[in-house]
């Protein structure tokens, strides 16, 4: 699976024996570029490596053409919009349907979720 995801899509590896954290960045429309799935070992969340997890990706898109970064998060994951926003991402007022239908995102038990997208412009001048 690994090996079809690299053959597909701009992707980096980085990893000694165990993957410790994760990020995915996608090109979307112009300079625009999705980042999400951002994910660091429970073990490991205190350690700051998701912090520069995040800025790398920010610093690989941007040396790509990206200018702005969107992402989604779920509504009721306070706590980590704030993480991002003290990162320098915004709530853009917009939302996004939750799932509930697709499996991969697990069985909800409230009906109240839904997406919210953020948003943080990159400088200019790095690509």
């Amino acid at each position: 699976m690994l090996d079809q995801i690299a053959r597909d899509h701009d992707v980096v590896f980085l990893a000694e024996s165990e993957i410790l954290g994760v990020v995915w960045l996608e090109p979307q429309s112009g300079s625009v570029w999705y980042l999400g799935m951002l994910t660091v070992r429970p073990d490991l969340q205190a350690s700051r490596l998701g912090r520069g997890l995040l800025e790398q990706a920010e610093v690989f898109a941007q040396h790509r053409g990206a200018r702005r970064l969107r992402m989604t998060v779920v509504s009721v994951r306070e706590t980590l919009i704030a993480w991002y926003e003290r990162r320098g991402y915004r709530l853009t007022g917009e939302t996004e349907p939750f799932p509930y239908d697709d499996e991969r995102f697990g069985r909800p038990k409230r009906d109240d979720l839904v997406f919210v997208v953020l948003e943080k412009a990159l400088p200019a001048g790095a690509g």
